[in-house]
């Protein structure tokens, strides 16, 4: 007999319904705790387009997608796709293909592995700003795309939604992500299923806490993948994303290998901690004040101490002339002359530069007959004369050529010294012979003479040749060059003259241009007969003496000997042969010495063979580099080479040439805070400009190796000014420099050095720890520079900003800089 179905009127269910009503609802709270407690493991760098949310995936390929999550890039960029360097944004591309990989099959997902390109570590900031990105961006990057300021608001939208319910919540997410989920929308076309869309939420909800926090989260997930993913990156080409290179390229950085393998350390986790709190503190802003010095916009801390110049006993020997660095560096900011203007680009520059740029007229009065400077308008204009070549640089080089073959400009010989270079035409026009000229004279009262070379887009650097060693190591320069340089080179045992056979190469010229040689006046003849003893005595070959019928002067041009055999035949020892523990590399504030260093005889020694011709010095390891040393960054010292020249000219094409915003036709004077081997200014040669590399006082010395190169450069102790003018360079540039000087010096004086020595609208460059990239962000902004780029991921940043021309209104008074220089006593 049927039963009759029958409804409950009393309104009260049965047992066994309740039941299972709380069994389904704590069975799904179960499997939304246990998602949320898998995705949550994991730093999210994936995200999943909006449109795929109701389509349908497998359990097992959620949990795929788990396991592979971190070796997909990151897509955390606020930024414009055609804002981003090429390498950003062949990134997203290959993010693309990565969210692909995760739907593939096994084989399929071990192939796309092997491109290095697909994987990137997990903590991941960047921003970049564009002053042409609204005319740079297509109609689909702006719909694709938004600012970072529209982020913040889009995030404070994302907070209200969070009021709602449980289901709610776990389908909001900020605009941000969803603008990356759309720009990967036609990728994902296999779709996936609610719990898997929850997961990807709730890695985007962890994600924006990660940025907000890059440096304190992550850590162990981190560490978990990173095993598998050093072996893989080490071994392998790396073509994406030179910003900040992961795998091989990474070695660079470190310049030593950890002893801990994947996993970071309590203590060390601690201390970075800490410090990164104490530094959040410290880099509130910092208030610049104005220097108020007597020197005015052209102070140079270090040989504008006029209280160290009072105090010297004696300036016999241009001691006044010399670095006199105080003990405290200033902290103030150097001001910019009335009217200053941005400089005339080169080439035009050689020929003129804007006066109020410059607004010295003392040298125009006292050499303008020689064609150094004139003052013509509103402009100094440089005729290409000096002293010895009144009628143009051009027809003297070529003179010196002709009566020396051998010197063979731009092959044979490629890096020279000028010594008392006055306004640098010398150097300036041998730049169309392909030789780099590193010029130098005092600042004395031939009014800013290297700073009118500098505007001019010269190298040159405030130097004398006092009591102390040039800050160059031993056989170096190809050549050397003196033109009426008001050198007493014979005098006291011609301890001058053998500093400059210290830094010339065995083989090299020395060209001397001064009256001795071509007049006959008592005086002249006197020097002429002391320097032909000097020089025969220094075993220097006469290989010319020639005139030049234009200029109507007479030119000596003299040959270091390659070998010792000279020496040992000498009948007297005078200048006598330095003791064999005399390093003549030594050359950081070393007194100078009346004796000869041996040449070397060793077939595998420096300087015992003359380097390949230019340009193929360029990119070939040193012959004398052996395999048997190890090079700054741990590998053997030729394939360390090889490394880093590759290294950098990755970097310089795929970032600094086309992403981080800078028009290089605007810039000239370049300076590489912190060179290793010159990889910096190797990766730039083609384009026309000079870099002056610095090899910091503290860091390993291969100054040497950057010569051998075919560049130039020059030890400095970045706690000190640099020996330059303010506004000397267009683009600086520090790779992993600031977090070692904080270590030693004070911060914000070397900042302010940094200021000092750059040009306004001038470029810095930064690549370092991320903490010192935001202590220093910090710093520049406090000065009102506008940041153009920030990028950061694993702890390392860099940072493009630009110098403004914003000076401050309150001053400072440096006590040790005020006052006037005493005249010369004995």
């Amino acid at each position: 007999m049927a039963q009759a179905r029958y409804s409950r009127i009393d309104n009260k269910r049965s047992p066994s319904s309740y039941c299972s009503t709380v069994t389904i609802v704590v069975f799904v709270a179960l499997c939304l705790v246990g998602l949320w407690m898998m995705t949550s493991s994991v730093v999210p760098v994936q995200n999943v387009d909006e449109s795929t949310k109701n389509e349908v995936k497998g359990q097992s390929e959620a949990k795929d997608q788990a396991t592979d999550i971190t070796n997909s890039n990151p897509q955390n960029f606020e930024d414009k796709k055609g804002d981003l360097p090429q390498e950003s944004t062949k990134e997203d591309n290959n993010a693309k293909q990565s969210e692909n990989n995760h739907v593939m099959p096994k084989k399929q997902e071990e192939k796309s592995d092997e491109k290095p390109e697909d994987k990137s570590p997990e903590d991941t900031k960047m921003t970049y700003i564009d002053p042409n990105q609204n005319k740079k961006t297509s109609d689909s990057d702006e719909s694709n795309n938004k600012s970072v300021s529209d982020e913040s608001n889009n995030k404070s939208g994302s907070g209200e939604d969070n009021k709602k319910s449980d289901s709610d919540v776990s389908e909001k997410k900020s605009n941000s992500d969803e603008r990356e989920k759309k720009s990967n929308s036609n990728d994902n076309k296999s779709g996936s299923d609610a719990s898997e869309n929850k997961k990807d939420e709730s890695s985007e909800t962890t994600d924006n806490k990660t940025e907000e926090k890059a440096d304190q989260s992550g850590n162990q997930e981190s560490d978990e993948s990173s095993n598998e993913k050093k072996t893989d990156e080490n071994t392998k080409n790396q073509g994406s994303n030179e910003l900040l290179p992961s795998g091989a390229q990474s070695e660079l950085l470190n310049e030593t290998t950890t002893q801990t393998g994947s996993f970071s350390t309590q203590a060390a986790e601690s201390k970075s901690e800490t410090e990164s709190q104490k530094s959040s503190k410290q880099s509130t802003g910092f208030n610049w004040k104005l220097c108020n010095v007597t020197a005015g916009p052209d102070y140079i801390p270090c040989l504008d101490n006029l209280q160290a110049i009072r105090n010297l006993k004696t300036t016999k020997h241009y001691e006044h002339r010399e670095r006199q660095c105080p003990e405290d560096p200033p902290t103030c900011l150097v001001a910019l002359p009335e009217g200053y203007k941005r400089p005339i680009e080169w080439p035009k520059s050689r020929e003129k530069i804007w006066y109020s740029n410059v607004p010295h007229t003392k040298l125009a009065e006292y050499k303008g007959h020689q064609n150094w400077v004139k003052v013509t308008g509103e402009y100094l204009t440089f005729p290409g004369g000096g002293t010895q070549f009144k009628h143009g640089a051009l027809h003297y080089i070529d003179t010196i050529q002709q009566s020396v073959p051998d010197i063979a400009w731009g092959k044979q010989t490629r890096v020279i010294l000028d010594v008392g270079c006055g306004v640098a035409s010398f150097g300036g026009f041998l730049f169309e012979r392909d030789v780099l000229a590193m010029s130098f004279a005092p600042k004395d009262e031939h009014e800013a003479q290297v700073q009118f070379a500098l505007e001019r887009g010269i190298p040159a650097i405030s130097a004398v040749m006092g009591t102390k060693r040039l800050p160059f190591p031993a056989r170096v320069f190809d050549a050397i060059h003196c033109a009426r340089c008001r050198v007493p080179w014979h005098i006291e045992g011609g301890k001058l003259l053998l500093e400059l056979n210290r830094v010339l190469r065995p083989g090299g010229f020395f060209v001397w241009s001064a009256t001795p040689i071509y007049q006959k006046l008592p005086e002249d003849v006197e020097i002429w007969n002391e320097m032909k003893a000097l020089t025969k005595a220094m075993c220097w070959e006469v290989v010319s003496i020639s005139r030049d019928k234009l200029n109507k002067v007479g030119i000596a041009v003299y040959k270091k000997p390659t070998s010792n055999e000279c020496y040992e035949k000498r009948s007297k020892n005078e200048p006598s042969i330095c003791q064999d523990y005399d390093d003549p590399n030594a050359a950081w504030n070393i007194p100078l010495q009346t004796c000869m260093h041996k040449a070397p005889v060793s077939s595998t020694e420096r300087g015992s063979q003359w380097p390949g011709e230019w340009p193929e010095r360029l990119s070939k390891s040193p012959y004398w580099l052996s395999n048997s040393e190890v090079g700054v960054y741990g590998k053997p010292a030729p394939e360390d080479f090889t490394a880093d020249h590759e290294h950098w000219k990755r970097v310089v094409s795929k970032s600094y040439l086309n992403g981080i915003g800078i028009q290089w036709s605007n810039v000239r004077n370049v300076m590489d805070m912190r060179s290793v081997y010159g990889g910096f200014a190797a990766a730039l040669m083609d384009l026309k400009i000079w870099v002056m590399n610095v090899v910091p006082v503290d860091s390993p010395d291969t100054l040497p190796i950057i010569y051998e190169r075919g560049l130039f450069g020059i030890y400095h102790d970045w706690c000190e000014s640099f020996s330059t003018y303010p506004r000397s360079y267009d683009l600086v540039h520090a790779d992993h420099l600031f977090s070692k000087l904080k270590k030693r010096c004070k911060f914000e004086a070397v900042v302010a050095e940094v200021d000092r020595i750059l040009r306004p609208e001038g470029k810095l460059i930064v690549r370092d720890t991320a903490e010192t990239i935001n202590e220093l962000e910090s710093l520049v902004t406090a000065m009102q520079w506008e940041v153009r780029m920030t990028y950061t991921k694993d702890l390392q940043g860099i940072l493009s900003v630009q110098k403004s021309m914003w000076r401050p209104t309150e001053l400072e008074t440096v006590e040790y800089a005020i006052g006037s220089i005493p005249n010369s006593r004995q």
